[in-house]
């Protein structure tokens, strides 16, 4: 962890080093009210799994009310200002535990709602803010992949004093489950997360985080992206991944108790498609966790679908394929189909394999009445050894619908 630390206050001399610092936030900013921002989303979600080994199958249909607040800074040398949420969700039909509530006679809640609200202060480029948050970083993520986002309450500093360099430490302890009321519905005690990144060109990016989850466990990430340009209608990418994680024996138990996995995708771009070919590798004691106080989205890897493919010891190729409809006359409809094959899981009887092919189309409204309405289909086929894992058919579809008030 401290080899983590002095590389972050090494990345942030180095860039200091090489560029002016930008121009300051602070002083351009036009007031509290002047600022502000009132957003509600409209987002209904349906979700059907169908197992294929003896699971009961799932099926949620609900309706969410995202409204989100975010007002400007006051004016001066250092500025004040409010950022709030309230969410609503209500079920339509079926319902699982990550949507709506179990209540006590077993069944699930018909509605779930919470409000948030952080203050923040802002001086030159840097912000201060405390309360209710969605942070969203390597280490510490939330998830909206459902009806309603996850949220954190802490502190978090974000600097970008210097020209291509953000920095972040926080400290955050409470979280809340997207199916809960609560704003401490979790078991974080505490998380404390620091880092940065750092954009050196256009092409070339880095970042540098790392945690420490009290009780459960201490992680380090690291980045690179490289993008090669070879003519206007082509580009060749390059990024990859790494988290080291050292889980505490009270978590655990006799589990391993270290971790680390990587992934490296390299993505070749022509004109509207993509093709990406990735590899992921798992090694140490344990699989990769993650949920586990830092958020469920905290996995920036490059093989993570319907399954994460993180288990012990566990590799994994991907192929995937990416069209954008625009340049055929219907812009805004995006297609994505990937395969992804993962090997060599340890497992208590041996060896195992897991496979998933995945599909998402997306369109969303470009003018009109309906501008910005997003309709998204996702599926995904997946297929695994008894010894590992339970085969399913899953759809997820969504209906959003942004719409401005402030």
């Amino acid at each position: 962890m401290q080899v983590m630390k002095w590389s972050v206050i090494a990345l942030a001399v180095a860039a200091g080093t090489t560029q002016m610092a930008v121009a300051s936030q602070q002083s351009d900013s036009k007031g509290f009210v002047d600022d502000s921002s009132l957003n509600l989303l409209l987002r209904n979600t349906y979700w059907n799994r169908d197992y294929n080994k003896g699971v009961d199958d799932r099926k949620t249909w609900g309706q969410a009310f995202i409204t989100t607040f975010e007002s400007g800074f006051t004016q001066g040398t250092v500025g004040f200002g409010v950022d709030a949420f309230g969410l609503l969700g209500l079920k339509l039909d079926g319902g699982q535990d990550d949507m709506f509530e179990l209540k006590s006679n077993g069944h699930r809640t018909d509605d779930v709602a919470q409000a948030g609200a952080a203050v923040k202060v802002q001086f030159s480029n840097t912000v201060i803010k405390y309360g209710n948050q969605m942070p969203s970083l390597p280490v510490l993520a939330y998830d909206d992949s459902r009806l309603l986002p996850q949220s954190f309450t802490g502190t978090l500093i974000t600097s970008n004093e210097i020209e291509g360099l953000e920095l972040n430490v926080g400290r955050f302890t409470q979280d809340s489950s997207m199916a809960s009321s609560s704003s401490d519905s979790g078991e974080l005690k505490k998380i404390d997360v620091y880092g940065g990144s750092y954009k050196f060109t256009d092409d070339l990016s880095v970042a540098l985080y790392a945690s420490d989850i009290e009780d459960v466990a201490k992680k380090k990430y690291a980045n690179v992206n490289y993008q090669i340009p070879l003519s206007d209608e082509q580009s060749l990418a390059f990024d990859f991944n790494i988290y080291k994680t050292k889980y505490d024996r009270e978590f655990v138990g006799d589990a391993g108790d270290k971790n680390t996995i990587f992934s490296l995708a390299g993505t070749y771009a022509f004109g509207a498609h993509a093709l990406t070919l990735a590899y992921q590798q798992n090694s140490g004691d344990a699989g990769y966790a993650y949920d586990i106080g830092d958020g469920g989205s905290a996995i920036f890897l490059a093989n993570s679908y319907y399954s994460d493919f993180n288990a012990e010891d566990e590799k994994s190729v991907q192929l995937a394929y990416d069209l954008d409809f625009s340049a055929y006359g219907v812009p805004g409809l995006t297609w994505r189909s990937a395969y992804v094959y993962g090997y060599n899981i340890d497992t208590a009887t041996g060896d195992a394999k897991e496979r998933e092919i995945f599909n998402q189309v997306k369109y969303t409204v470009q003018s009109g009445p309906a501008k910005d309405l997003a309709l998204k289909a996702r599926n995904s086929i997946y297929r695994a050894d008894n010894s590992y894992g339970t085969d399913l058919n899953e759809w997820r579809l969504f209906i959003e619908y942004p719409i401005s008030i402030l």
